[in-house]
Protein backbone atom coordinates (compact mmCIF):
# COMPACT_ATOMS: atom_id res chain seq x y z
CA UNK A 1 0.00 0.00 0.00
CA UNK A 2 2.48 2.82 1.26
CA UNK A 3 6.00 2.05 -0.52
CA UNK A 4 8.24 3.05 2.17
CA UNK A 5 11.88 1.76 1.93
CA UNK A 6 14.57 1.88 4.63
CA UNK A 7 15.71 5.03 4.35
CA UNK A 8 12.45 6.72 4.96
CA UNK A 9 12.40 4.33 8.04
CA UNK A 10 15.44 5.84 9.10
CA UNK A 11 14.48 9.32 8.17
CA UNK A 12 11.45 9.31 10.41
CA UNK A 13 13.49 7.77 13.05
CA UNK A 14 16.43 10.52 13.52
CA UNK A 15 13.58 13.52 13.12
CA UNK A 16 11.81 11.56 16.10
CA UNK A 17 15.11 11.61 17.97
CA UNK A 18 15.49 15.24 17.50
CA UNK A 19 12.06 16.57 18.42
CA UNK A 20 11.30 14.07 21.35
CA UNK A 21 14.53 13.50 22.83
CA UNK A 22 16.48 10.23 23.65
CA UNK A 23 14.82 10.13 26.75
CA UNK A 24 11.09 9.88 25.64
CA UNK A 25 12.11 7.87 22.27
CA UNK A 26 11.09 4.74 23.93
CA UNK A 27 8.07 5.46 25.14
CA UNK A 28 6.95 6.83 22.49
CA UNK A 29 7.54 4.13 20.22
CA UNK A 30 5.57 1.59 22.27
CA UNK A 31 2.83 3.69 22.48
CA UNK A 32 2.93 4.38 19.17
CA UNK A 33 3.19 0.06 18.89
CA UNK A 34 0.64 -0.31 20.83
CA UNK A 35 -2.03 1.97 19.06
CA UNK A 36 -0.83 0.51 15.61
CA UNK A 37 -1.57 -2.80 16.62
CA UNK A 38 -5.14 -1.96 18.10
CA UNK A 39 -6.02 -0.27 14.64
CA UNK A 40 -5.00 -3.55 12.93
CA UNK A 41 -6.56 -5.60 15.28
CA UNK A 42 -9.85 -3.16 15.12
CA UNK A 43 -9.85 -3.55 10.93
CA UNK A 44 -9.44 -7.30 11.21
CA UNK A 45 -12.05 -7.86 13.57
CA UNK A 46 -14.31 -5.39 10.97
CA UNK A 47 -13.25 -7.35 8.26
CA UNK A 48 -13.99 -10.86 9.42
CA UNK A 49 -17.01 -10.20 10.58
CA UNK A 50 -17.73 -8.26 6.71
CA UNK A 51 -16.98 -11.31 5.32
CA UNK A 52 -18.68 -13.43 7.50
CA UNK A 53 -22.06 -11.72 6.76
CA UNK A 54 -21.59 -11.96 3.18
CA UNK A 55 -20.67 -15.63 4.21
CA UNK A 56 -24.06 -15.64 5.71
CA UNK A 57 -25.56 -13.67 2.91
CA UNK A 58 -24.83 -15.67 0.26
CA UNK A 59 -25.37 -19.36 2.04
CA UNK A 60 -28.88 -17.61 2.58
CA UNK A 61 -28.89 -17.24 -1.34
CA UNK A 62 -27.65 -21.21 -1.85
CA UNK A 63 -30.38 -22.01 0.59
CA UNK A 64 -33.24 -20.12 -1.01
CA UNK A 65 -32.02 -21.72 -4.99
CA UNK A 66 -32.08 -25.29 -3.34
CA UNK A 67 -35.23 -24.70 -1.84
CA UNK A 68 -36.54 -23.57 -5.25
CA UNK A 69 -35.03 -25.77 -7.04
CA UNK A 70 -36.47 -28.61 -5.17
CA UNK A 71 -39.95 -26.74 -5.48
CA UNK A 72 -39.17 -26.75 -9.46
CA UNK A 73 -38.73 -30.74 -9.29
CA UNK A 74 -42.22 -31.39 -7.37
CA UNK A 75 -43.58 -29.32 -9.38
CA UNK A 76 -42.22 -31.29 -12.67
CA UNK A 77 -43.18 -34.54 -10.76
CA UNK A 78 -46.53 -33.66 -10.17
CA UNK A 79 -47.63 -32.08 -13.69
CA UNK A 80 -45.45 -35.17 -15.42
CA UNK A 81 -47.17 -38.96 -14.90
CA UNK A 82 -44.38 -41.46 -14.19
CA UNK A 83 -43.07 -43.54 -16.86
CA UNK A 84 -44.47 -46.02 -17.78
CA UNK A 85 -42.00 -48.91 -16.88
CA UNK A 86 -41.29 -51.27 -20.11
CA UNK A 87 -41.77 -54.87 -19.96
CA UNK A 88 -38.66 -57.06 -20.35
CA UNK A 89 -38.29 -59.07 -23.64
CA UNK A 90 -37.39 -62.40 -23.31
CA UNK A 91 -33.86 -62.81 -24.83
CA UNK A 92 -33.20 -65.93 -27.13
CA UNK A 93 -31.45 -68.04 -23.83
CA UNK A 94 -35.17 -67.76 -22.18
CA UNK A 95 -37.49 -68.66 -24.93
CA UNK A 96 -39.46 -71.33 -24.76
CA UNK A 97 -38.65 -74.95 -26.49
CA UNK A 98 -41.58 -74.45 -28.87
CA UNK A 99 -41.16 -75.42 -32.90
CA UNK A 100 -40.75 -72.29 -34.77
CA UNK A 101 -43.60 -71.58 -36.73
CA UNK A 102 -43.03 -70.56 -40.39
CA UNK A 103 -45.57 -67.52 -41.46
CA UNK A 104 -46.85 -67.75 -44.66
CA UNK A 105 -46.82 -64.38 -46.52
CA UNK A 106 -46.80 -63.32 -50.33
CA UNK A 107 -43.68 -62.94 -52.04
CA UNK A 108 -42.18 -59.25 -52.34
CA UNK A 109 -42.05 -59.91 -55.85
CA UNK A 110 -45.33 -60.72 -56.46
CA UNK A 111 -47.86 -57.41 -56.17
CA UNK A 112 -50.89 -57.51 -53.95
CA UNK A 113 -54.37 -58.57 -55.62
CA UNK A 114 -56.30 -55.12 -56.67
CA UNK A 115 -59.81 -55.84 -55.34
CA UNK A 116 -62.18 -56.42 -57.86
CA UNK A 117 -63.85 -53.85 -60.07
CA UNK A 118 -67.77 -54.17 -61.02
CA UNK A 119 -68.26 -52.44 -63.95
CA UNK A 120 -71.99 -52.65 -64.50
CA UNK A 121 -72.41 -49.80 -60.77
CA UNK A 122 -70.36 -46.97 -62.59
CA UNK A 123 -71.95 -43.77 -62.60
Amino acid sequence: MFDVGFTELLLVGLVALLVLGPERLPGAARTAGLWIGRLKRSFNAIKTEVEREIGADEIRRQLHNEQILQLEREMKQSIQPPAATPTPTPTPDKLPDAPAQVSEQPAASEPPAAPSQDKTTQP
